[in-house]
């Protein structure tokens, strides 16, 4: 069996969810860190939240953008390597696979 082109529309849609979902992942790590950072500094200085309120903006804001960043991205990313692909695949013949039944 052998693979001779790539839809590079629905390559783009698959990369876009799978980067949306790393994105999501990371989002909420740095969402953690961010939120972490922001309580550890309104309590340190009790006249001043302004420390407790961007915690709180990038924190929330890092769980929203980075999949949406993510997703454009890997969508963005999977469509060219699939178009890079089927010139490739044009020039060599394709990509041969075994698949067992």
């Amino acid at each position: 069996m052998r693979i001779r082109r790539v839809d590079p529309i629905s390559a783009a849609k698959v990369g876009g969810v799978l980067y949306a979902g790393l994105g999501l992942l990371i989002g909420a790590c740095v969402s953690l860190f961010f939120l972490t950072i922001g309580t550890a500094g309104a309590l340190g200085d009790e006249g001043n939240p302004a420390g407790a309120y961007l915690g709180m903006f990038l924190g929330a804001g890092s769980i929203v953008i980075m999949p949406i960043i993510y997703g454009i991205i890997g969508a963005i990313t999977l469509l060219i390597s699939a178009w890079l692909f089927n010139i490739a695949a044009r020039i060599a013949g394709g990509l041969q696979i075994e698949v067992q039944q």
